[in-house]
């Protein structure tokens, strides 16, 4: 991606050419040939280096959802093995702590690849750290006896995984032109898409051996990770410049000005909402089955992955094609915006239709939606960092609004469920995710 003398890691010139490094630094965002209206836009050939990357993305960008997903699914079976009186509150309770071990994690560990010089260069040591820290918390979390125990595992996951995604995510504006940006969003946004689809259907496989289960997937994400981190290796950055760390460093990790930066901002906001819509209703799927549609745990527990399932073929269509139209055509946010009102829409129709064919409509709908909406949001906002000497924790920071709605949102919604019922929840939830659709028109620095 584009260069500048004191990034944390510089592209070669088999990557990009000179006028890739202008763009790749905010000129002429949303416009031009680095807006994808011009070469490359087409599918142009891709040097080496970034045909590996390219390829092997999705498959580091499924890791992290993979673990998120298995956890989500395990620990509401736990919750409820636990203490059925009291589950709603008890996973309320556990994402709310762990919302506060992903809002560390991706900033700082940003913060820290973008200083960091080693021959494996500035991501690739964090993201093996990271990955090493979740892949041991998934393995504890299936022998947790208690809800604190189950608390502490998951945040621990939380925190690892979150800390891969952050420097992980600084791959795209390190190494990727601007012109092709769609193309690699796409790629990446069906792994993540992918990865949180095929976590809790794996996760169905171990119903009756949580245990096991955790283990198994524990070793599928590890292995994931090292294939990627193996086979797309970091760049020696041992003679590049280099910022020192200090406190107030750390403190920024946490922060961007939305006055100076109010297309950052917008994004933000965007992003935050919409998938507080999402995982309104996501992490509370189990439940849902069972409390709103009135099946039985056994019941809930085999249909629940099968709508993620479901919804997959519309996904991956809405994936592929969004990701590649946005580079064509040289605009971002019309996709993002109509992708955000499609995601809206499909959340409500289990309100109007609480049933099994309710929850299908709103799996197939939702998936069109959110699939096209994280093949192209990705894009868009690697145009609006604000200091490409601070992409590490600039993507942190933006990554929080990815991160911190699958811990928080479902804190809102267990709120909302002890308070109104199931049925007020996918009102609520719609309305979130419009909202966010809507942000996007706020952004004025990328068509």
């Amino acid at each position: 991606m584009p260069q500048d003398a004191t990034a944390p890691s510089h592209p070669t010139s088999a990557s990009l050419d000179d006028s890739d490094k202008d763009k790749g630094r905010g000129k002429g965002r949303g416009k031009g040939k680095g807006s994808g209206s011009g070469e490359g836009g087409d599918g142009g050939k891709l040097p080496g280096e970034l045909r590996r990357l390219f390829r092997l993305a999705p498959f580091g960008a499924a890791a992290a959802p993979i673990a998120y997903g298995v956890t989500t699914y395990f620990m509401a079976i736990q919750a409820q093995a636990m203490d059925p009186d009291a589950k709603v509150e008890n996973l309320a309770l556990v994402n709310t702590l762990a919302a506060v071990a992903a809002m560390v994690a991706q900033p700082v560990f940003g913060v820290l690849s973008d200083r960091t010089r080693s021959r494996r260069g500035a991501r690739h040591p964090w993201m093996l750290a990271g990955a090493a820290i979740g892949t041991l918390a998934l393995l504890t979390a299936g022998l947790a006896p208690d809800i604190a125990t189950l608390t502490v595992c998951v945040m621990v996951v939380q925190f690892g995984f979150n800390a891969f995604q952050g420097p992980f995510s600084a791959l795209l504006p390190d190494r990727v032109p601007e012109r092709v940006r769609g193309r690699y969003a796409t790629g990446v946004g069906l792994g993540t898409l992918l990865g949180a689809v095929v976590g809790p259907i794996l996760g169905s496989l171990f119903a009756d051996a949580i245990p096991l289960g955790y283990a198994s997937l524990a070793g599928l994400v590890a292995l994931l990770i090292l294939l990627f981190t193996t086979l797309v290796p970091g760049r020696d950055n041992r003679g590049e410049p280099r910022r020192p760390f200090s406190f107030g460093a750390f403190l920024s990790a946490f922060w961007v000005n939305p006055v100076r930066h109010p297309d950052f901002f917008w994004g933000f906001t965007g992003r935050i909402l919409l998938f507080g819509g999402y995982y309104m209703i996501q992490n509370y799927a189990l439940y849902i089955a069972q409390d709103y549609v009135g099946l039985t745990l056994d019941e809930a527990t085999s249909t629940v992955p099968m709508l993620g399932l479901l919804g997959l073929p519309g996904l991956i269509v809405a994936t592929a094609v969004a990701g590649p139209l946005s580079d064509r055509i040289g605009r971002r946010k019309p996709i993002v915006l109509v992708a955000g009102l499609v995601f809206a829409a499909g959340t409500v129709i289990p309100y109007a239709l609480p049933t099994v064919a309710g929850l299908a409509a709103q799996s197939v709908v939702v998936a069109l939606g959110f699939g096209a909406f994280a093949a192209v949001d990705q894009a868009l906002m690697a145009s609006v960092l604000p200091n490409p000497e601070d992409y590490g924790k600039d993507l942190g920071v933006l990554n929080l609004a990815a991160t911190l709605p699958n811990t928080l949102a479902p804190v809102a919604a267990g709120a909302i469920v002890l308070a109104f019922g199931y049925g007020p929840l996918f009102l609520v939830a719609g309305g979130v995710a419009l909202l966010g659709a809507l942000a996007v028109l706020r952004i004025r620095g990328v068509r």
